[in-house]
């Protein structure tokens, strides 16, 4: 959030609404692949480390997918305050 200069501590919202809503899709955005995809190369790499194939790439993808959710999930309840 944009902080003015005179109102010390206390957080205003943007003075454009398209502003806000750009930051929010790119907020959304990286909640939404980051942890997926990080998760796929952690399990690729410790499939081909340990020779697990494919066990550890569905167990992260799986992860991924609920850190995601779980992340988005927040950000909606922020949102909504």
């Amino acid at each position: 959030m944009i902080q003015s200069p005179k109102s010390g501590n206390k957080t205003t919202p943007p003075q454009n609404a398209a502003l806000l809503l750009i930051g929010t899709i790119l907020d959304t955005t990286w909640r939404a692949f980051v942890p997926t995809i990080g998760g796929t190369f952690l399990g690729i790499g410790l499939d081909k480390a340990l020779n697990l194939a494919p066990l550890m790439t569905i167990i992260f993808v799986i992860l991924g997918f609920i850190v995601s959710a779980l992340l988005i999930i927040l950000q909606l309840r922020a949102v909504r305050r």
